[in-house]
């Protein structure tokens, strides 16, 4: 029970490092953690014309982060972004699908366009 918490913690710490890290980019947050009935969403953040989806991995080194982000999770974030779009008001913006890869030392790799819809 204790490391299930520490993970827990863990992945909330690395979503709020990554949501600083974003607006320090220019990005505007709109949301963090979004639920969906198709799934969830760590960050989704906007600049200009663009409309980010992030998934954010706290992990032991970034080649394990972009690993354990498999074709079923990345399928789901692209569902819950779908949902997400059709609820969407405004101009339709341009859609990234990006990975924050948060290592030990709260280093970040922030990989652009990881997958695609």
């Amino acid at each position: 029970m204790k490391d299930r918490l520490r993970r827990y913690r863990t992945g909330l710490r690395a979503e709020y490092i990554a949501a600083w890290y974003f607006r320090f980019q220019g990005y505007r947050i709109l949301h963090t953690r979004m639920k969906t009935p198709v799934g969830e969403i760590d960050l989704v953040a906007r600049r200009g014309r663009s409309l980010v989806f992030v998934e954010v991995k706290a992990r032991d080194n970034v080649a394990a982060a972009l690993e354990s982000v498999k074709t079923h999770q990345s399928r789901r974030i692209i569902r819950a972004a779908e949902y997400y779009m059709a609820r969407y008001r405004g101009k339709t913006p341009d859609i990234r699908f990006d990975v924050i890869a948060i290592t030990p030392g709260f280093r970040i790799k922030h990989i652009r366009a990881a997958f695609t819809a």
